[in-house]
């Protein structure tokens, strides 16, 4: 729960960073930036002694942190286009993801996944209905993208998990996540012809207080998808989704239309049932022997 509690922030911090102008690579690299030296900071002081790991358990840790940094600069130039009340929905939809990548990878894909599927879709095309005009499909395929690079990621870290402890790959993960943003915002810099464009106190306030949230999240999630493992961690999502609504509601002053509501509930519908998903049951308990600890 405390890993979606801070995950919920993450839409609103992010508009409020906009606000203060701040461009969507340098809030994902920043952000990124200030939770990987927190995280340093704690094993410096703290965990020193779990800073260890073997070079197949780091091999893991960077591959999910290749995958949830390229995710990160998805979601943030989605959410630039997006109102976060749209980004949480439709940011909903990474448990589905995790579904599918399991089907392709052989797991049986159940009459009820194929119903979630079908909610989630009609779900979208009512969140995305707007008035003529209004209407970023760009933002919309950026964070359904974003979505599924989540998903991935909770299934490479699931297996990664399965080899090294939670607080060692957080550090090692948001390192990697950290170098990836990074280099995608030195790559940027002549484009915008500045190092860092101009940023207000407020917009460095965002960028810290972002940073600080999704450190406490990774460290808290990666803990709960070692115990729980991903379909329990991924119910609580729903935790995450309440919080950026209800925070985009009084701070953001943002609202949804009925027919928005209504397709916001069915993706919420869709989530709910992956409890009851035979198909990803199986398939969560399918960890590559290579990554079982021995």
């Amino acid at each position: 729960m405390a890993a979606s509690f801070f995950l919920g922030w993450a839409p609103i911090l992010g508009k409020l960073a906009y606000r203060g102008g701040v461009a969507p690579f340098t809030l994902a690299a920043f952000r990124t930036l200030v939770a990987a030296l927190l995280i340093w900071l704690a094993f410096a002081f703290f965990w020193r002694h779990e800073i260890t790991v073997s070079w197949r358990g780091l091999i893991g840790c960077i591959s999910v942190g290749v995958v949830n940094g390229f995710g990160s600069l998805l979601y943030y130039t989605s959410l630039s286009r997006l109102n976060a009340s749209h980004a949480a929905l439709l940011n909903t939809l990474y448990p589905l993801w995790v579904v599918l990548f399991l089907f392709a990878a052989g797991q049986p894909l159940t009459r009820l996944t194929l119903v979630r599927l079908s909610l989630s879709m009609l779900g979208i095309y009512l969140l995305t209905r707007a008035g003529p005009g209004e209407l970023d499909w760009l933002g919309v395929t950026l964070m359904v993208a974003s979505a599924a690079t989540y998903g991935w990621h909770l299934v490479l870290g699931q297996w990664v998990l399965a080899d090294v402890p939670s607080r060692t790959a957080t550090l090692y993960i948001l390192t990697a996540m950290a170098c990836v943003v990074g280099l995608a915002r030195v790559l940027q810099a002549p484009i915008q012809q500045a190092a860092v464009e101009p940023i207000t106190t407020a917009g460095w306030a965002a960028i810290l207080a972002l940073g600080l949230t999704t450190a406490l999240s990774r460290l808290a999630m990666f803990s709960a998808l070692q115990r729980v493992g991903g379909v329990e961690t991924s119910l609580v999502g729903l935790l995450e989704l309440l919080v950026s609504l209800v925070l985009a509601f009084l701070l953001l002053s943002e609202r949804l239309t009925l027919v928005q509501w209504v397709g916001g509930v069915l993706l919420v519908a869709s989530m709910v049932l992956m409890a009851r998903d035979s198909g990803l049951r199986l398939a969560e308990g399918n960890v590559p022997l290579e990554w079982k600890r021995e």
